[in-house]
């Protein structure tokens, strides 16, 4: 009987743990999905939680800003109402991860996230509201870059991407170091939406390198100089 307790109890917590993931899963939205759900979505409150320079450079219709970086973030999120559903996003996903738990951790009822963020909505094509016209580098600017006999490494990045951060020195330091060898250029991704979206670059940090105008190698996320080194000399 007391092993046949055991199995009960463990299957429970197996369970429990299951819809727990479920639950967390069906908060979480594909762009697409986002879009549809919020769409259909009567009282929607739609948070945008980047800063409020991203947010000019684009953010969704009748969203709200209010950055979770910012020490009044709870202060703004709580003249919301709680018993309305909540839709929040950021660039790439970390940050409207972490002000969902928030929101749920206050009271909130309905908080759902888009995964992916603006870069996933903007790589689908779905529309956005811009403050300026401007939207960076032409695709025939930066192929301009790339006509070069030595190796071009492009490096997309963001002030907010931790990851780019961390590569960032050393890149700097392999530019000093192998001039001959490698040019580095350097596009912000927040700066330049349109390049980002024409080249398919929907998550950050992503590194490029070029050889004779076509790609060598590429790279989705953190990666370490030792690798970056071994790609260029190749």
């Amino acid at each position: 009987m007391y092993k046949n307790f055991i199995i009960a109890f463990f299957l429970m917590v197996l369970t429990g743990c299951g819809k727990a993931q479920s639950n967390h899963n069906e908060s979480s939205l594909p762009a697409t999905e986002f879009s549809e759900k919020l769409s259909k979505t009567k009282d929607a409150q739609l948070i945008d939680v980047r800063t409020p320079g991203e947010f000019q450079n684009g953010h969704l219709k009748n969203a709200m800003n209010i950055d979770w970086k910012a020490d009044d973030f709870a202060d703004k999120a709580a003249t919301l109402d709680k018993d309305k559903p909540v839709f929040v996003y950021c660039m790439s996903g970390p940050r409207s991860s972490a002000a969902t738990e928030k929101l749920q951790e206050m009271g909130f009822k309905n908080v759902y996230e888009m995964q992916g963020g603006m870069m996933k909505w903007r790589n689908a094509n779905l529309p956005e509201v811009k403050a300026s016209t401007s939207t960076g580098m032409s695709l025939a600017q930066y192929k301009e870059l790339l006509k070069s006999e030595t190796p071009v490494l492009v490096d997309f990045y963001a002030e907010w991407c931790a990851p780019c951060k961390k590569m960032e020195p050393y890149l700097k330091k392999i530019a000093t170091e192998m001039p001959d060898k490698v040019k580095i250029v350097r596009i912000n991704a927040d700066e330049n939406t349109e390049l980002c979206k024409t080249l398919n670059v929907s998550a950050l940090p992503v590194l490029k390198l070029y050889k004779k105008d076509k790609v060598a190698w590429e790279n989705l996320g953190f990666v370490t100089e030792d690798e970056v080194r071994k790609q260029i000399s190749k």
